[in-house]
C-alpha cells in the first residue's frame, strides 16, 4: 500500500468515525428544530420540584448525545458483522429513535402522558443497551449511565409535569 493509498484510507476511517459520533447529535439538533416554536409550555405551565430553567436541556442533552456517539464508536470498533454487536447497535438505534420522538409529542402534540410512555420505553431500551454495550466494551457501557441517569430524571418531569397540568 503506498503513502497516499494509506493516508486516504486513514482519512476516510476518521471522517466516519466523526460521523458516527456526531451523528446522535445532529438527530438531537433536528429534533430540537423541529420543536424549537414549541417549548414554551415549559416555561409557562406548572412544573415539579427540581425543574431546571428551560436553557439547561439543550446543554445537557448535546453532551448526552456526544456520549452516545463516543459509546456507538467504541460499539461499532468492534465489527458491525458481529451478530452481538448489530444486536446491541439495534437497541441504540431503537433508543436514539425514541430520543428523537419523544420531544416532538411532548412539544408538539402536546401529549405528555403519551411522551412519558416512550420516555419510559426509551429508558428500558437505553438501559438494555448499556448492558449489552458493556459486556462488549466497559467503556461505552459506562458512557450510556450519565444518558439513563438523565432519561430517569426526564421521566420524573415528564410525569410530574403531566400531574400538575392535566
Amino acid at each position: 500500500m503506498s503513502v497516499q493509498t494509506f493516508q486516504v484510507f486513514h482519512v476516510r476511517k476518521w471522517i466516519r468515525s466523526a460521523l458516527i459520533v456526531i451523528f446522535p447529535l445532529i438527530v438531537g439538533a433536528l429534533s430540537g428544530w423541529l420543536t424549537k416554536n414549541n417549548t414554551v409550555i415549559y416555561e409557562v405551565q406548572l412544573k415539579p420540584p427540581f425543574a431546571p430553567p428551560g436553557f439547561i436541556f439543550p446543554i445537557v442533552w448535546s453532551i448526552l448525545y456526544l456520549l452516545m456517539g463516543i459509546s456507538a464508536l467504541l460499539i461499532l470498533k468492534q465489527g458491525y458483522q458481529k451478530p452481538y454487536v448489530k444486536d446491541a447497535m439495534n437497541y441504540f438505534w431503537i433508543q436514539l429513535f425514541l430520543n428523537f420522538l419523544w420531544p416532538i409529542v411532548f412539544f408538539n402534540f402536546k401529549a405528555p402522558l403519551f411522551a412519558f410512555l416512550i420516555l419510559l420505553t426509551m429508558w428500558i431500551f437505553i438501559g438494555i443497551c448499556a448492558a449489552k454495550f458493556y459486556r462488549i466494551n466497559h467503556t461505552a457501557g459506562w458512557l450510556l449511565v450519565p444518558v439513563w441517569i438523565w432519561t430517569t430524571f426526564a421521566g420524573y418531569l415528564n410525569l410530574g409535569f403531566w400531574l400538575l397540568n392535566r
